[in-house]
């Protein structure tokens, strides 16, 4: 990669060339962002998964560039047009826009009224009166009067066009009123359209203006949405007479102030050139650019959402009586065993309009008894309060925990092809129980088989840039899988598709080796399995954990590169490595700086230590219970000054939504979050965080609640 692309990316983020560099080169081995943060430290002078995802971002950005460039330089020769100074110009450019406006005047474009104006003969009369080079446009043009031009007029009118065109497309006049716009207003205003229910969604922005550069990402993004369907029209409120005068002057500076038969003229061409073409286009540039930025803090949002919802804390290894609530349908019952696999299904009907609960109490009752069930999971859709309601009166084992656990998501994965391979022989009621069970055993194994966007923790998501979002949620998966592990011999193919280096033709591979072998029983025996090469384990077996494997280190998050290391500690200690997987004591005997030594730097022998002290550690939290409130069932149940549980369901830019049990979420407004002035609701709270909320106001009429946060 080139010397400019990697100053500009240390640039961007705040690191060292040398830092760059070496991800850059990492990358173009193979090395995926979960290996290079984990396991090559030395090289990125510790880089996190975020920040080595920065790098491998613009790098693939830089790339594209450089095809682009390509074609931007073999256009301009083509056209005879390529000097010296334009060629390293373009060479040297870092920044998408400047290469554009470098390349605008030799674009090819469709036929344009300045394109006419030349075939009429017009371009040296435009090239005279932009350079300020005649004194009487007036009197020069009669020269140009003839078959294609008819009267003086016409001359200096396709003169006009020829220098509004070249104006428009003069690099420093767009950047200059590039700086001029950013610092308006957007305005927005209701069309004829905005009437009914879809557009009441907007009404707040029927007449409305806010500064572009202050304008939130939520808001900004709803505005445009209500446009694209219709409800509003956008402008923003740059000052025409003002920029045209900028322009004039810019214009003047740059050769000579003209008499006042050409000044004229030129007016005219500027006026032009700003409204006709300028103001359309670089008001479009500057909402774009907006919307980018817009896209950037929507997407960092879902991100960290997604990473949330993908590491909340897991039950574990459990028997799991798994209920999909309903009404008229009944409540669809799975139980698990504690692989996830399932053991019984049935349907009972405690609730109207059947209420068969003497029944359903024993069904379940004895379910629990007969499968040893240890946890209940509840889906949180409809029915869910009153199917909890319903388990408190089911005679439970001392132990037996009851959770509500989030249905996002679960529909469209038990519709999925995903579930039909599963579950062939079951239809998607089953299929969809038997997710909300899993998902409670382990959040992450369980839903990664669903498209992220499915999974209700994004704002704008059909709005935003669709290849952005789909890397920043693909890096995230990606991310949370890695750092917490796989299980060798349970994980799906799904799971094991996240993992660094692995993909979905070798994670199938790997799953097929497993069952016509049997349990994989060392890391090594992964290089038996198809296409699996050399490569591939380099960066996906210290992810990857076997429980119960001859050499414990193959359930640990250490390398097996590195497993020498291990070894000398082990002997220099006088145990064997067995003795020293997981004893703190020995560990803490060990000194680092004597095992440092080529590629192997302290912080990674830092990290070898502190794996060894808690070998295959989870990350993850673990599960905890929670209630609503009992009294609160309907939004009129509520009323000012309650304070009630609740759990976080969606974080947004602008505050959070929390569950308390109805139907309608309230929301705690990013100033009711308990400090001073507006707060970044991601840095206070965390999704399906258990919170305690107090009600601020209720609205029958939206059915919207105003919470804050004790």
């Amino acid at each position: 990669m080139k010397q400019i692309y990697i100053d500009s990316i240390a640039e961007r983020l705040g690191v060292k060339d040398w830092q760059v560099e070496n991800c850059v080169k990492l990358f173009e081995e193979g090395a995926t962002i979960p290996f290079i943060s984990r396991y090559r430290k030395e090289m990125t002078g510790g880089l996190d998964d975020v920040a080595v995802a920065e790098v491998r971002h613009w790098h693939d950005v830089f790339v594209e560039m450089d095809k682009r460039k390509e074609t931007v330089l073999e256009t301009i020769g083509q056209a005879g047009a390529l000097t010296a100074d334009l060629r390293s110009k373009i060479e040297n450019c870092v920044d998408a826009r400047e290469l554009e406006d470098l390349y605008l005047p030799y674009r090819p474009k469709r036929r344009t009224r300045a394109t006419a104006a030349k075939e009429a003969g017009l371009e040296p009369l435009a090239d005279r009166m932009y350079n300020v080079t005649v004194t009487d446009p007036v009197e020069f043009a009669h020269k140009f009067v003839g078959d294609k031009v008819a009267s003086v007029d016409e001359a200096l009118a396709g003169a006009r066009d020829i220098i509004a065109e070249r104006v428009s497309e003069t690099a420093y006049v767009r950047e200059t009123l590039r700086q001029t716009f950013r610092k308006r207003r957007l305005v927005a205003k209701a069309t004829k359209k905005a009437v009914g229910a879809e557009a009441m969604k907007y009404r707040s922005y029927f007449d409305y203006s806010e500064s572009i550069e202050r304008m939130a990402p939520h808001r900004l993004l709803a505005i445009l949405r209500a446009q694209e369907e219709g409800f509003l029209s956008l402008k923003i409120d740059a000052d025409p007479e003002k920029s045209v005068k900028k322009m004039y002057y810019d214009f003047c500076q740059e050769r000579k102030y003209p008499a006042a038969p050409l000044a004229e003229q030129i007016h005219m061409a500027l006026e032009d050139s700003y409204k006709r073409l300028l103001e359309p286009s670089i008001s479009n540039e500057i909402l774009k650019e907006a919307k980018e930025k817009a896209d950037i803090e929507s997407i960092r949002i879902f991100g960290e959402n997604l990473r949330q919802l993908l590491l909340a804390p897991p039950v574990g290894q459990k028997r799991v009586l798994a209920i999909d609530p309903g009404f008229r349908t009944g409540c669809k019952v799975v139980c698990l065993d504690e692989q996830g696999n399932l053991l019984h299904n049935e349907a009972i009907f405690p609730h109207p309009p059947v209420s068969e609960k003497v029944k359903s109490i024993q069904t379940v009752s004895g379910l629990v008894q007969k499968y040893g069930i240890e946890v209940i999971a509840i889906g949180n859709g409809t029915a869910s309060r009153e199917t909890e309601e319903f388990i408190k009166r089911v005679p439970l084992p001392s132990g037996v925990r009851v959770f509500t656990v989030s249905e996002d998501g679960a529909s469209i994965y038990s519709a999925s092809e995903a579930a039909r391979a599963e579950f062939p022989e079951y239809d998607v009621t089953v299929r969809g129980a038997i997710s909300i069970g899993r998902r409670l055993m382990d959040p992450l194994a369980e839903l990664v088989k669903i498209d992220p966007k499915s999974l209700g923790v994004g704002q704008y998501q059909h709005d935003v840039d669709q290849g952005l979002l789909k890397e920043k949620l693909d890096n995230t998966v990606e991310s949370c899988v890695n750092s917490v592990g796989v299980n060798l011999n349970t994980a799906s193919s799904y799971l094991l598709s996240y993992v660094s280096g692995i993909g979905p033709a070798l994670a199938e591979n790997i799953v097929e080796y497993r069952s016509e072998h049997g349990a994989y029983k060392s890391r090594k025996e992964l290089l038996k399995v198809k296409r699996l090469g050399d490569k591939a384990f380099e960066q996906c077996a210290g992810f990857l954990r076997i429980h119960g494997a001859a050499d414990p280190l193959d359930n640990s998050a250490v390398h097996p590169e590195a497993y020498h290391i291990v070894d000398r500690m082990a002997a220099d200690l006088g145990v064997a490595v067995k003795e020293l997987v997981g004893n703190a004591e020995l560990c803490a005997k060990i000194k680092p700086s004597e095992y440092v030594s080529g590629a192997f730097g302290l912080p990674t022998i830092n990290d070898i230590i502190s794996e060894l002290r808690k070998p295959g550690r989870d990350p993850r939290e673990s599960a905890q219970e929670f209630e609503f409130d009992h009294d609160i069932r309907v939004i009129d149940d509520l009323k000012e000054g309650m304070e009630l549980p609740g759990i976080v369901t969606n974080i947004t830019a602008f505050g959070a939504f929390v569950d308390i049990g109805i139907k309608q979420n309230g929301l705690i407004h990013a100033s009711q979050m308990g400090v001073k002035g507006m707060a970044d609701p991601s840095k206070i709270l965390r999704l399906h965080q258990q919170v305690k909320v107090r009600v601020v106001s209720v609205d029958l009429d939206r059915s919207r609640i105003g919470l804050r946060l004790i």
